[in-house]
């Protein structure tokens, strides 16, 4: 059965595998699924969970964050390839396709030229062309009927494709309906690497185990625009010096490029086992006529992937700005959003409100930027003048909002995050169900995060003490279903609160620009300067009210 996994590229562990089963764990908890005994590492810092929808890597609330790429997640469904990097670990992850034990046969020592008599090759813009005017050449009744029929099941097969934008799910839909239309056993889905030029698996479908490929048809039909088709793979001269190919009794295979506006996006293969099912020049036509379609179903779903990873690094942007205004809650934001994100799954939220619902979590201080510094930054008590200034950022962040047509669903976790179920909250002193549930859940994210943090002029409390406060106020202040919603997921073990606690047996302190925390040997006097060893920034030690916190300095150059 195919695993998916993580691979180790640095650290200690580098070079070793770890396979996926349903959730694991990652952190610095030595019960962790993978321990990791690194200070920058939460205890319990991120998980990686396979669900029916895909596989997706969660930020715990870590301190230092959860990166994929260079981009810094707080939810994200992996692709194959993607790197995570969580502290001074590096790990590569890789899905079903690579994890399966799919396999690429080499080229042999003849030339890719060298065809077999067992081989079709054509061009597949001309196989296209040909399958769709199949009706037109029709001699008999039959071969109109048998030529309409084919033309009606692609039809159907291309309104199926077309309706899924998800790229991972988009390529299970163009699998399931080649399967459907042609007597293939394994189906694989390659597509271009856009830094490397290379031929990436992205998708397999394998009923047969293992599945292996060879490296020629594949780069043949690729670089020449060709739709191939072999019918005796073990005599085929392209299989020479692939044993695998006769062990896997491969009796036929098929493979043509996909194709968009001229650009060759990657490549489509299918094969069949055994001694019967052989492949026609009927089920090459077949796969060539949806190839066409599902090309651009594929470029379309890539196109709206980079405008929501446009979008998502937008937010983020804007919330690091955010933080960096007000660094005594530095962390602040990234945490209401794991605990909101924790509400919202105990609502039973799906995974396309889950989506919504990270970006208004990210979102919802955004009115701070309104915010005099000197107010924002004021490490004690407000006086009532600047209480008032205070609470004008629900209404502030709410106006940005409704400028930018794309971030107006967001709204509603802006401006009513400050509402109380009693009626006493602000800015409009609504109650109950009469308060938008964006606002009512983010309320309770929100209280239970500045419980729980330390400030200069205060400790957080135990969360569990934080988790009774909820509860007494629970149908008063807080909405009870999102209170409810919470204190489940922390019973379940899925809270993890950033407090500035010990590492390692010393005390540390949060980079005010980045959250990394930076340890503070035993001992360190107040005004000794630091450099933070993610973003290089420079961090004096401070203290109010017996709490340690980090001022960030001016940089020098």
């Amino acid at each position: 059965m195919a695993h998916e996994r993580i691979v180790f590229l640095s650290g200690p562990r580098q070079g070793n595998a770890f396979e996926i089963d349903d959730t694991v764990v990652i952190g610095r908890n030595p019960s962790s699924s993978i321990y990791l005994e690194d200070p920058q590492v939460s205890r319990r810092h991120a998980t990686i969970e396979r669900t029916p929808n895909g596989t997706f890597l969660r930020d715990l609330g870590s301190g230092n964050g959860t990166y994929v790429g260079n981009r810094r997640i707080i939810e994200c469904r992996l692709s194959d390839g993607d790197i995570i990097r969580i502290g001074g670990t590096e790990f590569r992850y890789e899905g079903a396709a690579a994890a399966s034990g799919v396999h690429v046969a080499p080229p042999p020592a003849k030339p890719a030229e060298a065809l077999g008599g067992h081989v079709e090759a054509a061009d597949a813009a001309n196989v296209y062309e040909t399958f769709f005017q199949a009706p037109r050449t029709a001699v008999t009744l039959e071969q109109l009927r048998d030529a309409q029929n084919r033309l009606a099941a692609v039809y159907k097969a291309n309104q199926i494709i077309a309706s899924e934008q998800d790229l991972r799910k988009l390529f299970a839909a163009v699998m399931d309906q080649i399967f459907s239309l042609v007597p293939a056993h394994n189906g694989v889905i390659l597509l271009k690497d856009e830094k490397s030029g290379e031929l990436i698996t992205e998708y397999v479908k394998s009923g047969s185990g293992n599945t292996v490929i060879s490296s020629t048809i594949v780069s043949r039909a690729f670089e020449h625009g060709e739709a191939i088709l072999t019918v005796d793979a073990a005599d085929d001269a392209r299989f020479e010096a692939g044993a695998s190919i006769i062990a896997q009794n491969i009796s036929s295979a098929m493979c043509t490029p996909l194709t968009h506006q001229g650009e060759r996006l990657g490549a489509l293969y299918v094969d069949t086992r055994g001694t019967t099912n052989a492949f026609t020049k009927s089920d090459l036509e077949l796969l060539v006529a949806l190839s066409g379609p599902a090309a651009v179903a594929i470029r379309n779903a890539q196109y709206l992937h980079k405008l929501e990873r446009a979008y998502h690094d937008t937010l983020i942007a804007t919330a690091n700005a955010v933080e960096m205004r007000d660094h005594y809650t530095v962390g602040h934001t990234w945490r209401v959003t794991n605990f909101a994100l924790e509400i919202m799954r105990g609502l039973g939220w799906t995974e396309e409100q889950l989506k919504q619902g990270e970006m208004g979590g990210v979102l919802h201080d955004v009115g701070k930027i309104a915010v005099d510094d000197a107010i924002l930054r004021k490490p004690g008590k407000l006086t009532d003048e600047e209480y008032a200034k205070m609470k004008i950022h629900p209404e502030r962040g709410a106006t940005y909002l409704r400028d930018i047509e794309f971030l107006k669903p967001l709204v509603p976790y802006c401006l009513y995050h400050h509402e109380r179920y009693d009626g006493k909250g602000y800015p409009f002193g609504l109650a109950g169900k009469d308060i938008p549930l964006e606002g009512r859940l983010i309320a309770v994210a929100d209280t239970f995060d500045a419980m729980t943090s330390n400030r200069p002029y205060r400790k957080g409390l135990d969360p569990q003490i934080a988790i009774d406060e909820l509860l007494k106020g629970r149908g008063t202040q807080f909405d009870p279903e999102c209170v409810d919603a919470l204190v489940e997921a922390y019973h379940a073990g899925r809270i993890s609160r950033i407090i500035q606690e010990s590492l390692a047996g010393g005390m540390s302190i949060a980079c005010p620009f980045c959250s990394t925390f930076i340890g503070i040997p035993e001992g360190t006097p107040v005004g000794q300067e630091f450099e933070c060893n993610v973003c290089h920034r420079r961090v004096k030690l401070l203290m109010m009210n017996d709490a340690y916190y980090g001022e960030l300095l001016a940089q020098t150059s």
